[in-house]
C-alpha cells in the first residue's frame, strides 16, 4: 500500500449527498476479482452517457460533459470534496479501489458510511471528517477558484488552505500509523514474517507428520 504523508492536490467537488457505492462503482464491474483497473469506471453512470461494461475501452465511451470529473478544470484532482453520508449502500470494497485508482488520495466530507470509511484506510485513502459548515465553505472556495488546491498533512493532522489557514482534523492513531507507513492488513502481518517462519519451522520439527498430512490434502 502506498504511504500517505503529505498531499498537495487539486480539489474536485462532488456536490451530492448520500452518494452510495453503486454510484461510485456500478454493480456490473464487481464481476472482476482483481483489485486493479477500476479507475476508468469510477462514477460510471454519471461520468458517461452510455452504459459501460467490464473490459470496455474508455476511449470508445461517450463522456458526459456536464459531470464534474469530465470538466477540464478538475482534471488531475487528488482530493475529493463530498457531502454528508458519502459511501453509503453496499459494503463493496471496489468503491475505495475505484476512487484510489482514479487518482484520489483524500476525501473530505461531513460524514461517511462506516464500512466505506474503514475500507478507505485499508486501501491507502484518507477519509477526513469535517463540520458541515466547514465543508460548505470549501465547496464555495472550490467553485469560485479554478485550480483550487489543498495540502493535507497527515502527520500534523491539518489541511492547509491556499492562504495558509489551517483546518485541524481527527484521525484514529492506529489508522494514521498504517497510512504513514503504507501498511494494509497483509503488510501489518508481514512485519512478523521472521517470527511466523520460526514458529512454523519449530512446529514442523516437533510434529513432522504435519508435512505429510498437508501434502496429502
Amino acid at each position: 500500500m502506498q504511504k500517505f504523508t503529505l498531499l498537495q492536490g487539486l480539489v474536485a467537488p462532488m456536490d451530492r449527498e448520500n452518494v452510495d457505492t453503486d454510484a461510485i462503482i456500478p454493480k456490473q464491474f464487481l464481476k472482476s476479482i482483481r483489485k486493479t483497473g477500476f479507475g476508468p469506471n469510477l462514477f460510471d453512470e454519471w461520468r458517461y452517457l452510455d452504459v459501460g461494461q467490464p473490459g470496455q475501452d474508455p476511449a470508445s465511451r461517450q463522456p458526459n460533459p456536464d459531470f464534474v470529473l469530465n470538466q477540464p478544470r478538475y482534471q488531475g484532482a487528488s482530493v475529493l470534496l463530498a457531502r454528508k453520508n458519502f459511501g453509503c449502500g453496499s459494503s463493496r470494497e471496489h468503491a475505495p479501489w475505484a476512487i484510489e485508482q482514479y487518482g484520489f488520495r483524500a476525501i473530505i466530507a461531513p460524514s461517511f458510511a462506516d464500512i466505506f470509511f474503514n475500507n478507505c484506510f485499508k486501501n491507502g485513502l484518507l477519509p477526513i471528517v469535517l463540520p458541515e459548515a466547514t465543508v460548505a465553505q470549501l465547496f464555495d472556495a472550490v467553485h469560485a477558484t479554478p485550480g483550487y488546491q489543498l495540502t493535507v498533512d497527515l502527520e500534523r493532522q491539518v489541511i492547509v488552505k491556499p492562504n495558509g489557514e489551517e483546518i485541524a482534523f481527527e484521525v484514529n492513531a492506529f489508522r494514521k500509523y498504517c497510512l504513514l507507513n503504507g501498511l494494509d492488513d497483509i503488510g501489518l502481518t508481514l512485519r512478523y514474517q521472521d517470527k511466523i517462519q520460526a514458529y512454523e519451522a519449530a512446529r514442523l520439527a516437533s510434529k513432522p507428520w504435519l508435512a505429510h498430512t498437508l501434502q496429502a490434502a
